[in-house]
């Protein structure tokens, strides 16, 4: 049941991001969210879901930045 509960939520989440703004942001919601599910999966508890939520956020980020960055300049 908790399992089930944190995949509705986290697909919920991602299905709410597609409005954002550009990649950049699209990316840091959408690590954020996919971090939180794997840290919450391998880690377990409320500390391994915040900190792969963290590193999610961080590599989506950049991900995203350089995605806008490329559309930008044509690369």
């Amino acid at each position: 049941m908790k399992t089930t509960l944190l995949i509705s939520a986290a697909a919920a989440a991602l299905i709410s991001l597609t409005g954002c703004a550009n990649n950049q942001q699209l990316g840091t919601g959408t690590g954020a969210v996919l971090g939180g599910v794997a840290g919450n999966a391998l880690f377990g508890g409320a500390a391994g879901t915040v900190g792969g939520a963290a590193a999610g956020a961080l590599i989506g980020n950049e991900v995203g930045r350089r995605q806008d960055n490329n559309n930008r300049y044509g690369y």
